[in-house]
């Protein structure tokens, strides 16, 4: 049972839905993004939809399990848009994601060893995207040079919350791409080698991420320190994890592409 409300808590990082009709967009309390971060996009798979930063005109940074079916080392079609505002006709691009041969989904029992190697990328097909900047990856080790409470900002498409009062709570969304203010979280479980812990606590004024903002950054400035991985309940709020981007088996598999 520990096992499955983990699984619970990491899905409730993805939006699913078909297609981009039933998504859910925005990262809670915080703000609209407009143009401030260009590279971030919204990677739509079919069945449900993520976000990702571009490192280039052709690679997207995501999660792996933004693909579907679930598979490590696996590939499969996806479509990104880098539309501030995706809720008309947005502009998609076609692509392929790539995950991590050695990702792994409820490897282990607990929310701490829920995860592994959450990372793929998405190779856009032809000549990709302009944007006006790319994202940047981190130099090896960067997180661990970084003091606790270090200001991080998250960015995503995904639930801004849920609306209250009566009934079942309603995911609240709009469509449009939102980034929040965040901070390091000082963590001392088995997995914080590997996982960027975030706060996500309005009543502090922190924002954080919520269903359809896996694979979105964790940014100082523009570089990508983590990408959003899983939540450890569904409710959007406490804390949030991102696999950090500046190991090296993360950059080398990034940097392959």
């Amino acid at each position: 049972m520990k096992k499955a409300r983990a699984l619970l808590a990491t899905c409730a990082a993805l939006v699913f839905a078909v297609g981009l009709a039933g998504v859910g967009h925005a990262i809670t309390n915080g703000q609209l993004d407009g143009n401030l971060h260009p590279y971030v996009g919204l990677v739509d798979n079919g069945v449900f939809t993520c976000s990702g930063a571009a490192l280039s005109s052709t690679v997207v940074v995501t999660a792996a399990h933004c693909l579907w079916p679930w598979q490590a080392g696996g590939s499969g079609p996806v479509n990104v848009t880098f539309d501030t505002d995706a809720s008309g006709t947005p502009r998609f691009y076609a692509g392929t994601i790539y995950t991590n041969p050695d990702w792994c989904i409820a490897c282990q029992h607990g929310v701490p060893g829920f995860d592994t190697h959450d990372i793929a990328v998405v190779v856009l097909d032809d000549t990709g995207v302009s944007l006006a900047e790319y994202a940047v990856l981190p130099t090896e080790g960067l997180v661990d040079t970084l003091p606790m409470k270090t200001a991080l900002t998250v960015v995503g498409y995904g639930y801004q919350g849920y609306s209250r009062g009566g009934g079942k709570p309603a995911p609240m969304k709009d469509f449009k791409r939102y980034y929040a203010a965040t901070e390091l979280v000082a963590s001392e479980n088995r997995k914080s080698d590997e996982y960027l812990k975030l706060t996500a606590n309005p009543a502090q004024g922190k924002g954080g991420v919520c269903i359809g903002d896996s694979g979105g950054p964790a940014l100082l400035g523009n570089v990508v320190l983590g990408i959003t991985s899983y939540l450890p309940n569904s409710e959007c709020v406490g804390v949030t994890y991102s696999n950090r981007l500046d190991l090296q088996y993360a950059l080398d598999f990034v940097n392959g592409f």
